[in-house]
């Protein structure tokens, strides 16, 4: 009918959901103002495309699949522990082959099926990985930009891309990181400025890949780049919970990264800011 649709977010609605005087005609007059006022109040929801949900479905499905051969991996593991036999450290994906000589004799008759469904579970996994891989190359070329960083991985450039959909939402790139739920809250009055958890919001998958992106990239393995000494310099100042709050930071600072990489195109230097510095100093 030549109208704008405005999807508003629950989240933000509290006026409405809390009062005490709520009807539908309260609640319609209230959103009409809100949305008169400033539409931004509503924080409008953004809803990706048929083809964005399908492919983000598939990772999803994949994930699930990850947690339950994990879920079978442990229960495997607490039986041997029951009968006094504590399984040798391994991949999810050699886990069957591993152990399978280490069972217990009256276990084998319960453990073999796990160990079998662990075996499935781990090739469609893979399958879903190629998958994933000829996505990305068909449809969404843009994720080779985010891949430069080392610890990120098609898996994630994947949601990364499927769940901004559309990088212009953002004015600034650091928005990414808020609106991922990935920024603390705040409850500041005066000169008190407490210390509270991050907000969450956003899409939960994906937080939880930047995460792991981020303990790789503070871990052992991780290459020498601005993010990782950033991130065990916050860590290194001590405190109670301080590498926690150190990933979550890298997480957030790494969500801002791909945004830009996506947004400009341009090549990923791991040590561009330690560069300007050398070279100011």
């Amino acid at each position: 009918l030549g109208l704008r649709v405005i999807v508003a977010n629950p989240r933000r609605l509290q006026l409405i959901s809390k009062s005490d005087s709520k009807n539908d005609r309260a609640d319609a007059e209230l959103l009409a103002r809100l949305a008169a006022a400033d539409p931004k109040l509503l924080a409008p929801v953004h809803h990706r495309s048929d083809q964005a949900q399908a492919d983000l479905a598939i990772l999803k499905t994949r994930d699930s699949l990850v947690k339950s051969r994990t879920l079978m991996v442990n229960q495997v593991r607490g039986l041997a522990k029951s009968f006094g036999v504590r399984l040798k450290k391994c991949s999810p994906v050699s886990f069957p082959n591993h152990v399978r000589g280490d069972i217990p004799g009256p276990l084998v008759p319960a453990v073999s099926p796990l160990l079998q469904a662990i075996q499935i579970q781990t090739r469609q996994i893979k399958t879903f990985d190629r998958t994933v891989a000829k996505i990305c190359e068909e449809r969404y070329p843009e994720t080779v930009n985010l891949l430069q960083i080392r610890g990120v991985g098609p898996i994630t450039a994947l949601a990364f891309v499927l769940v901004l959909e559309d990088p212009s939402r953002f004015k600034k790139s650091r928005a990414v990181g808020a609106f991922l739920g990935l920024r603390p809250r705040q409850d500041d009055s005066g000169t008190i400025q407490k210390q509270l958890r991050i907000t969450k919001a956003g899409d939960p998958f994906l937080r939880r890949l930047l995460v792991q992106c981020a303990q790789y990239i503070l871990g052992p393995f991780g290459e020498d780049c601005d993010l990782r000494r950033w991130g065990l310099a916050l860590a290194n100042r001590g405190g109670k919970n301080a590498k926690r709050r150190a990933v979550v930071a890298v997480a957030r600072k790494l969500a801002t990264v791909l945004h830009r990489l996506w947004v400009t195109q341009n090549e990923y230097q791991p040590l561009r800011a330690a560069a300007c510095n050398h070279a100011a100093a």
